[in-house]
């Protein structure tokens, strides 16, 4: 069982800027306001691979959203990796691990947010190694909970029965904290698209609605618990 109440220091190691807010911004959001210190990891440029930027102009437009949209919930921790945009696999998987390594040592985690293990998203595949890697359990080290979260336009795209699948074992109520969740997606709005695309605001309101209805509220964000260590 998570106790977040013991929970202080959550870290959320996404692959995008946007990803962390499409994955668990009403998490984020509730556990901020529980006065929890909240750091975010943005591993990739930003949507270079898929706009007409130049590399240096997605990495700034990626960067200001990222900064407006954890303002919004009031955070101001937010480090950068600038990693090539749906090019993950060109860099060495050591590289990434350590990068992750370097932040963990300077925020030391309790919990720790990531993509599942199996989105359609080459780039969401490698950061959930590379967070898995780096947290892996040694001996003398603090447990650490790890979560992997779902983005729509990825996780619901990998074809059924070909690799396991994102079934959820942990839901977070968010009824109370949608609406942040909403605001800071708000600064990712040249990210979001018109329904019914995955990616608009319809769907994300929608998801939350049908996570709510199998945990029992009106809004949730679900996640698959990889690790939690019982001391």
């Amino acid at each position: 069982m998570i106790n977040f109440a013991k929970t202080q220091k959550v870290l959320i190691v996404a692959a995008h800027p946007d990803d962390e807010m499409l994955g668990c911004g009403g998490t984020i959001a509730r556990l901020r306001q529980e006065g929890k210190n909240i750091h975010i990891l943005l591993l990739g440029e930003g949507p270079a691979a898929r706009t007409s930027q130049n590399a240096e102009e997605a990495r700034s437009v990626a960067r200001s959203s990222a900064h407006k949209a954890a303002a919004t919930l009031g955070i101001d921790n937010v480090c950068f990796a600038a990693l090539p945009d749906n090019r993950f696999d060109t860099v060495a998987l050591l590289d990434i691990v350590q990068i992750i390594e370097k932040v963990a040592a300077m925020t030391r985690p309790d919990v720790v947010f990531t993509h599942h293990a199996w989105d359609m998203n080459q780039d969401h595949r490698i950061t959930h190694q590379a967070v898995m890697t780096a947290f892996r359990p040694l001996p003398d080290t603090p447990p650490v909970t790890l979560l992997g979260f779902e983005v729509l336009s990825s996780t619901e795209y990998t074809p059924a029965h070909t690799v396991p699948s994102f079934s959820p074992n942990i839901f977070i109520n968010i009824a109370q904290t949608f609406g942040a969740k909403q605001k800071a997606l708000e600064a990712y709005a040249s990210e979001m698209r018109p329904w019914p695309h995955p990616r608009s605001f319809e769907a994300v309101a929608h998801l939350a609605a049908l996570r709510g209805c199998a945990c029992g509220c009106e809004a949730a964000e679900a996640f698959v618990l990889y690790r939690n260590v019982l001391t």
